[in-house]
């Protein structure tokens, strides 16, 4: 007897039976056939064998995909732009969302419109907070680092010329120690200015000859941030969407445990990279300022350069205040000893404050990663892709060291075996049957003993 369902009213308004694809048919249901199967490991094999091809003419021509690659990373880099400045601006649409949507569901009969009109109002504010920071930045700095540099440019070469007749001037004893270092002196002096001489004047008329295409390449910048801030306005808008879609995707593609384990990981590296990437920029900023501060007061040469070149390098874990110390300290120097040794020791003060009591604020323990594993991570990634990858580096190791830990703790978990790696000391171990040992110390049965006296 067939189902009811199985019949349609014709033209005539009689009953026959329905054609199988008018409804979606079921999918998977019957397994198959041995002719398929063979057929399913012939193909197999052959895909195996062209995919060994593809790779190997892959690597014979590597040079041309890297430049089809790298073509279609500059067409689509408004697109990469977009998604940075969404992810930057989505704290403060969500933020938004958090506080006004709920009035407005309160007062709004239609949810969607509430929504609507919260999402563009969080999406307004975003934008205006983001080029109200660039427009004050760039009005309080770009003067003064054009005045900064213009001055460093022409009294550097003075100033270092001063420093080494100094140097050279003082009353040495005639030690063999004391003719090596005015030796070097003033090879590194003649060194100096042969360098001006000969490399830097051509280098600066090369310089000026290509000034035409930095114009192009800024102004070509420029447009691609433009069309970038459009298309964040669309991903802040459709989020939910494209969350949405991706993990239909997901589902669809992945059998359910392995896309709720990649659903976790992404889930995870957002909330990886989210805490460090905003923190960073907002202790940075904070670091920056207290250091524009500090060197006003002090009444240091090149404060506000000073004061970005540390700012910016404070991006950077761990090296970046030494990296930005480090010539600015030498800028101060040549201009004031003195001075340069109280900047030394202010930006000691400044980097101890920041490292124990700022940073652990703001940051907290967002990566989750030992010290050790911090500078392993930065010279991997200024070693492979430059300042991104210094900055980035950490977040990304974070990632993939919480995805390692995972997989060892599922994998004792399943053995019965401790996860936490207080237990694997020198003393504990495994024993053949696979249970874990742990012979008592001295001190612990000492201390086992005193407890039963009491």
């Amino acid at each position: 007897m067939k189902d009811e369902d199985t019949y349609t009213d014709n033209q005539n308004g009689k009953k026959e039976e329905k054609a199988y694809y008018v409804e979606m048919p079921e999918i998977g249901k019957r397994g198959p056939s041995k002719i398929r199967q063979q057929f399913n490991r012939g193909i197999t094999m052959f895909l195996v064998v062209a995919a060994c091809i593809v790779f190997y003419f892959a690597l014979l021509r590597f040079t041309n995909i890297s430049g089809f690659v790298g073509k279609i990373f500059d067409v689509m880099k408004p697109v990469l732009y977009g998604c940075v400045i969404a992810y930057l601006l989505n704290p403060i649409v969500r933020k938004v969302d958090k506080y006004f949507l709920p009035l407005l569901e309160k007062k709004m009969k239609s949810p969607k419109k509430a929504q609507k009109i919260s999402r563009t109002t969080g999406i307004i504010a975003s934008l205006l907070i983001m080029i109200i920071l660039i427009g004050t930045l760039f009005n309080l700095l770009i003067p003064e680092l054009y005045s900064s540099i213009r001055n460093l440019i022409f009294t550097l070469p003075r100033q270092i010329n001063e420093a080494l007749k100094n140097l050279n001037s003082l009353q040495m004893e005639e030690s063999t120690t004391n003719t090596l270092i005015k030796t070097a002196l003033e090879e590194g002096s003649d060194m100096f200015t042969k360098w001006m001489r000969t490399d830097l004047l051509p280098k600066t008329n090369e310089l000026m000859s290509n000034l035409t295409v930095g114009v192009i390449s800024f102004v070509s910048g420029i447009f691609n941030v433009l069309i970038g801030i459009m298309v964040s306005i669309y991903l802040l808008f459709g989020k939910e969407t494209f969350s949405r879609q991706s993990k239909k995707a997901v589902y669809a593609v992945s059998n359910a445990e392995h896309a709720n384990m990649f659903l976790h990981i992404m889930t995870k590296s957002n909330e990886i990279f989210g805490g460090f990437i905003i923190g960073k920029i907002i202790d940075s900023a904070i670091i920056g300022l207290l250091c524009f501060i500090g060197l006003s007061v002090l009444n240091m040469p090149y404060t506000l350069l000073v004061s970005v070149i540390v700012g910016v390098t404070n991006v950077i874990p761990f090296f970046g205040p030494y990296i930005g110390a480090i010539p600015s300290a030498v800028l101060i120097l040549l201009a004031d000893p003195v001075k340069g040794v109280w900047f030394i020791i202010f930006i000691l003060l400044l980097q101890q404050l920041d490292g124990n009591i700022i940073g652990p604020k703001i940051l907290g323990d967002s990566t989750g990663l030992s010290a050790f594993w911090v500078i392993v991570a930065i010279l991997l990634g200024g070693g492979l892709f430059g300042f991104v990858g210094m900055v980035m580096g950490v977040p990304t190791f974070a990632v993939l060291y919480y995805i390692v830990d995972m997989m060892l703790n599922s994998r004792l978990e399943k053995k019965k075996l401790p996860i936490d790696s207080y237990y694997y000391d020198s003393k504990s171990y495994v024993d053949s049957k696979g249970r874990y040992v742990r012979p008592e110390t001295v001190e612990e049965r000492e201390e086992k003993e005193e407890r039963k006296e009491e």
